[in-house]
């Protein structure tokens, strides 16, 4: 088809599209920007679960631990049978049952885990203040400095460990905190990672682990637990009622 020298020369002569939407504007600059962050961080995210789920998977009962004394954080009867069996076998000279239900008793838990009444009346603490991990921490750390104690097997779910140890760390940082999981008979078989309620169960206990850790790095949220904090919520409505 004739294109004349006229409409030619004005096609030459168009000027290149500027504006936020130009190949170098900054409204594009900004989009392609935001897409490589959220690359970076997807695979930062999906990078720091696989580290996540293989170091729970691969977590073994440590031989030959000693401690000065064992909390065990409540969340199940294995958690507190175990506790209780490596206060009997020396591990630790006493041992605080930590976040304990308010309507269960010391003689409901010493007869579950078939514990000797004299062991669990010179040397077992129970722990009713909590109601979370940070809640733990908090009492753990209160109990610790009550018994100038330095060394601490802490007994738990290898799921829940890392995310224990941490808030344990954060409380009471003087004080060496040493891991005896829990090990979950679903992650004992090696395809545990095609089975959507351990992938949940692993993804859900990353989420709180890096939230965790994103709350200690801005100092955002820290507090002593749900039910310390419901504690000090009534007593202050009710000095302001009585005032």
């Amino acid at each position: 088809m004739f294109v004349s020298r006229m409409d030619q020369d004005q096609t030459t002569a168009r000027p290149a599209r500027k504006g936020l939407l130009s190949r170098r504007g900054p409204l594009r600059r900004f989009i392609r920007g935001l897409i490589l962050l959220c690359v970076i961080m997807l695979g930062a995210f999906s990078g720091g679960f696989l580290w996540f789920a293989d170091s729970v998977a691969s977590m073994r009962l440590p031989e030959g631990a000693r401690g000065d004394a064992i909390i065990v954080l409540t969340g199940g009867y294995q958690r507190i049978e175990q506790a209780v069996g490596l206060l009997r076998d020396g591990v630790g000279k006493r041992l605080l049952i930590s976040g304990v239900n308010p309507a269960t008793t010391r003689s409901q838990i010493r007869k579950m885990t078939q514990g000797s009444s004299d062991m669990f009346s010179c040397c077992v603490d129970m722990g009713y203040k909590a109601i979370d991990t940070i809640g733990n921490a908090s009492e753990a750390a209160s109990w610790i400095r009550d018994h100038n104690y330095s060394s601490i097997v802490v007994v738990t779910n290898n799921y829940h460990m890392h995310r224990s140890l941490h808030e344990l760390r954060s409380a009471s940082p003087q004080t060496q905190f040493i891991a005896y999981p829990v090990i979950s008979a679903d992650l004992v078989r090696t395809n545990w990672f095609v089975e959507p309620d351990v992938v949940r169960t692993m993804l859900y206990e990353y989420l709180k682990f890096v939230a965790a850790a994103g709350r200690d790095l801005t100092g955002f949220g820290k507090g002593d637990g749900l039910r310390k904090a419901a504690a000090d919520y009534s007593r202050t409505k009710t000095t302001s009622a009585s005032s």
